[in-house]
């Protein structure tokens, strides 16, 4: 059975996700249709597309994943699918795949984009403020249901990409920023593990810095230290972390994204 997933910043109160699975499922009846999340901030492409990143890997090959945090619906911002690997988008181009794309790069996937010119494969009456509904539910039924991507438009090369911040080498070690905080009120740094291969050999001696505060040393998960502790660890997708046990790091540091976080190493 195909497989679709849905992310979008609509909330859970209005029905427009339900009205989506339902274009979805008179195109393609078969699809399953997984829930990312609907409670991304609005307007927050950039929270969108590390939400999609973060969860791509995880579905089966050829599942379509329609992410709709679309700030400039009906503008001049191109209607877009893409194929990464084997995995399929939908949604606007306005940078949502920026990290998908960069990861492709990085392992050498294949990626085609194609612009949504193909009026056949959307809804008849299309709305300036849904195109949720209108093309990009439509779409992903269709590609669900077995059209070729290359059958919905035209090719190009040029999707938008998002400026991504970057971790810099400190002459103590590195300085990253805060790129997420969840539904914990966990941090999440764009420090990576890779960017530190050597740290976890040494993880009793390194100290973390954020919001004013130092935390000596690395722990494995949040159990290791008593509620109400802050701790630093890399979660599950990589990624440098600050939380307290049982607690809010947001709200106990007053973190915002943004906000500066930096690793001394030993």
């Amino acid at each position: 059975m195909p497989v679709i997933s849905l992310l979008t910043d609509f909330g859970l109160k209005d029905g427009n996700v339900g009205v989506m699975k339902g274009v979805i499922w008179r195109i393609c009846p078969q699809a399953q249709i997984a829930d990312l999340s609907h409670l991304i901030s609005p307007q927050n492409i950039a929270e969108a597309a590390l939400v999609l990143f973060r969860a791509m890997p995880y579905f089966p090959p050829f599942s379509v994943h329609v992410a709709v945090v679309d700030p400039g619906v009906g503008t001049a911002r191109r209607p877009m699918a893409a194929r990464i690997g084997d995995q399929y988008y939908v949604g606007p181009d306005n940078g949502t795949l920026t990290l998908c794309l960069a990861r492709a790069e990085r392992l050498g996937q294949a990626v085609m984009c194609i612009h949504l010119n193909k009026p056949q494969y959307w809804l008849e009456d299309v709305s300036h403020v849904f195109h949720g509904r209108d093309i990009f539910a439509p779409v992903a039924g269709h590609l669900a249901a077995g059209v070729q991507l290359e059958a919905l438009g035209v090719s190009f090369s040029d999707p938008v990409l998002l400026p991504l911040p970057r971790p810099e080498r400190t002459p103590l070690g590195w300085r990253g920023e805060i790129i997420h905080i969840d539904h914990f009120g966990n941090v999440s740094s764009n420090l990576r593990i890779e960017d530190l291969p050597n740290v976890l050999k040494h993880k009793e001696k390194v100290t973390v810095r954020v919001g004013g505060l130092e935390i000596h040393g690395l722990v494995n998960t949040f159990g290791d230290r008593q509620p109400g502790e802050a701790v630093a660890l890399f979660g599950s997708t990589g990624n440098l972390l600050v939380c307290v046990v049982n607690g809010s790091a947001a709200e106990r540091l007053n973190l915002k994204i943004g906000d500066p976080l930096e690793i001394l190493l030993p």
